[in-house]
């Protein structure tokens, strides 16, 4: 590799790790100023590096990482491809970043597991995948709602869905969409494993989210 490949390749690192904090730290609805103060990394550096313009040290990533609830690998997204559209447009299956991590709650936890399908969290939407084991569910059995809109589609499988009192049962091939903030649910009571594609605006995946439950709530890590 000659001197210009490593300068180029070491710049597109840098403006890589800092978009994703950008981009990580806009969905976590948090501003440059509370991120600097979360994570004890002064309010220029932080700046320098979402802009690519400073390399951060694995301290400061720790830091940050921390201060946003994932691990730092986060950071770090797998984008293989021959040319520079393939990879930052095109995901692989094979590098699905797990969203689970962001919620910081495992399948056992919520009831599925996510995958990002989007190229990135730095849209007007995500889409993403979530795989509900055969008889899988929430453990504390709650209702969730955030802001804004979902659109989702069964692709494999059936679904409960509830949203606010009525359960509906999804068939393989229907979808459904709603306003997120009305309470809703989603379990797999069958035999069989269930897979729903589905598209969440704005991009919003705070650290909580409200679960209603009987008329009170209580926060959870979790988006849907």
């Amino acid at each position: 590799m000659t001197e210009k490949q490593v300068i180029h390749a070491m710049t597109k690192s840098l403006l890589s790790v800092g978009s994703e904090i950008r981009q990580l730290r806009k969905a976590r609805q948090m501003t440059l100023k509370a991120l600097s103060h979360s994570s004890g990394v002064s309010l220029s550096h932080l700046s320098a590096i979402e802009r690519g313009t400073a390399q951060p040290s694995m301290d400061v990533l720790n830091s940050v990482a921390a201060a946003l609830s994932v691990t730092p690998d986060w950071f770090f997204a797998r984008r293989s491809g021959a040319g520079p559209m393939e990879q930052a447009c095109v995901v692989r299956a094979q590098n699905r970043r797990n969203l689970n991590s962001l919620y910081q709650q495992d399948a056992r936890e919520l009831g599925y597991t996510d995958a990002l399908l989007s190229s990135s969290i730095g849209g007007d939407f995500y889409m993403g995948m979530s795989v509900y084991e055969p008889k899988s569910d929430q453990q504390d059995d709650a209702l969730l709602k955030h802001t804004g809109e979902i659109h989702a589609f069964l692709v494999e499988g059936e679904l409960e869905v509830q949203i606010a009192d009525e359960v509906i049962v999804l068939l393989a091939g229907d979808s459904y969409s709603c306003d997120a903030s009305i309470p809703h649910r989603a379990c797999n009571r069958s035999d069989r494993i269930a897979r729903l594609i589905w598209a969440i605006s704005p991009v919003v995946i705070p650290k909580d989210v409200q679960h209603s439950e009987a008329g009170t709530s209580k926060a959870a890590k979790a988006e849907r």
